[in-house]
């Protein structure tokens, strides 16, 4: 009976959806311009030419630039780029001072970062949104999926209860346009989502508007538990366990180099494509996890040609996709539908055990990935293994066990780093992520360890304040190992604005009374 429900479900949910193939993204337009740009550096930053809005159409673009290329000595390719294309803005529009609090910097930044709806630009690669929105900053040009949560904290500290909405609304807009989420309102980022935060954010929501909003956004909820457990190709987000039951994975739905990390992909493809022929999809399967890249995807802990990520069943995704469950569970709840809410009831719990099965390791004490491939857990400790703590999914000798281990492997004088390895990869030591912060410290109080908790807490807004006073800017990311130097690893520069970190920063400042 649950499986006719589930599969009744998914067909009515999966219908309209408009597939990524059917919107033409940059090396579609542009071709041989396109792989020549991102090849030669010429842009610097492979996110700044698919951002390009062109000045007139792309195929008399094209045309020109095949002519002239063969035609001219000495042509020069960034001037033709310059010459057709307008390129994009990354300046912050505000005054940027670190003399104010930083509450207040905060909440003038909200301005900033700030999106309203414009008229549709032929061939912008941007997906148009019907409702205002925040940018996370520099190079994030556009909205990012899980990014928006931990800026939502932040907004409804601001009292910006309005504009929180408004992007909830964007997100239940994309997945009815698209059956999904994606990593960012950008064309070439339709092939994948996000960390799925929505229903997270519905919670957020219903905290200031009652629980009507869970009837409000159910279609939405089931749309994306539909794309998520969708176990057709190309999704296949699903895996079925040793044991039967289905836990889910990130995986890209194309197997090709990424349109804003284009070269960057080509050079790792070149070495590993006859190794790895998935090489690409594994590669934008970790972008959909958000922490691209990590020494949890890495087959050997260290080097990025090995990545595996379809390979990983993520202790957090699956957490994640408990939460929905459970708000799904809810919805139906509300809605008097027993059959349904009994269905997703037991979907959660089954899915409950599963976690527990699989990505608890007693050997390490602590909630890790697991490798479909090996049938093993991963070695590789992460603070993904906090989500069970956050989604209260651990029992209170587990609880107990992780809390140690995150004071003795994890815990530094600016906060945690994302994990005890230092690879150069940005979700690696010595780095801390603002995000992580949040479900580390939500996921002790849970618990009671509320010194911990706060003594993270205090350690990373000290950490955050003081950068912002010698810099005036808050960052994507922190070196929390050695508080005298940047955040490093990488595609990119560090990146300044930043939404989630101050989202987190101003809803730790409020918890702990610091907000003058």
């Amino acid at each position: 009976m649950m499986r006719k429900l589930i599969l009744i479900l998914f067909i009515g949910l999966q219908l309209g959806k408009v597939s990524a193939q059917q919107i033409q993204t940059p090396d579609q337009l542009y071709g041989v311009l396109f792989a020549d740009v991102q090849m030669q550096n010429v842009l610097k930053d492979g996110k700044t030419f698919v951002d390009c809005i062109p000045k007139r159409d792309p195929a008399d673009i094209l045309k020109d630039y095949i002519r002239l290329k063969a035609s001219q000595s000495g042509f020069n390719t960034r001037v033709f780029v310059k010459e057709n294309f307008i390129l994009p803005d990354t300046a912050i529009k505000t005054v940027i001072t670190a003399n104010k609090p930083v509450a207040g910097h905060i909440n003038e930044l909200w301005t900033a970062l700030r999106r309203n709806p414009a008229q549709k630009v032929a061939n912008s690669t941007l997906l148009d949104l019907p409702f205002p929105y925040i940018v996370p900053g520099g190079r994030f040009r556009e909205i990012y999926y899980w990014d928006s949560y931990f800026t939502m904290l932040g907004l409804e500290v601001s009292g910006e209860h309005e504009l929180t909405e408004n992007m909830i609304k964007n997100f239940a807009w994309l997945i009815d346009q698209y059956g999904h989420i994606p990593n960012g309102n950008r064309n070439y980022y339709l092939s994948r989502s996000q960390p799925p935060f929505f229903s997270l954010m519905i919670n957020l929501l219903s905290q200031a508007k009652g629980d009507k909003v869970y009837t409000d956004y159910l279609p939405a909820l089931e749309k994306e538990y539909a794309y998520w457990m969708d176990q057709s190709a190309p999704t296949r987000h699903v895996v079925t366990m040793p044991d039967g039951s289905k836990l889910n994975r990130y995986y890209d739905q194309l197997n090709i180099p990424r349109q804003e990390s284009y070269k960057e992909d080509v050079l790792i493809g070149q070495q590993q494509l006859t190794k790895n022929p998935e090489i690409y999809r594994d590669i934008r399967s970790a972008a959909e996890s958000g922490w691209d890249f990590s020494s949890r995807w890495l087959a050997d802990g260290i080097q990025l040609k090995t990545i595996q990520t379809t390979q990983i069943i993520p202790v957090d995704l699956n957490c994640l996709l408990y939460n929905l469950e459970l708000t799904l569970q809810k919805c139906y709840q509300i809605k008097k539908d027993r059959t349904k809410e009994q269905l997703f009831k037991s979907l959660a719990l089954q899915r409950k055990l599963s976690i527990q099965k699989y990505c608890w390791s007693p050997q390490q004490s602590w909630f890790t990935d697991y490798n479909i491939h090996t049938k093993k857990q991963s070695p590789i400790l992460s603070l993904a293994g906090m989500y069970p703590l956050f989604f209260k999914l651990a029992d209170l000798n587990q609880a107990k066990s992780v809390q140690q281990i995150l004071q003795q492997k994890f815990l530094k004088p600016g906060g945690l780093i994302s994990t005890p390895l230092n690879t150069h990869q940005q979700w690696d030591a010595p780095n801390g992520w603002a995000p992580l912060q949040w479900i580390s410290i939500t996921g002790l109080g849970n618990y009671g360890y509320h010194q911990l908790e706060k003594e993270i807490a205090l350690r990373w807004i000290n950490l955050n304040t003081n950068v912002y006073q010698r810099t005036g800017k808050l960052m994507e990311k922190y070196n929390v190992v050695d508080l005298k130097l940047k955040a490093g690893g990488g595609e990119y520069a560090s990146q300044d604005g930043f939404g989630w970190t101050n989202g987190v920063l101003l809803s730790l400042m409020k918890k702990y009374a610091l907000i003058k």
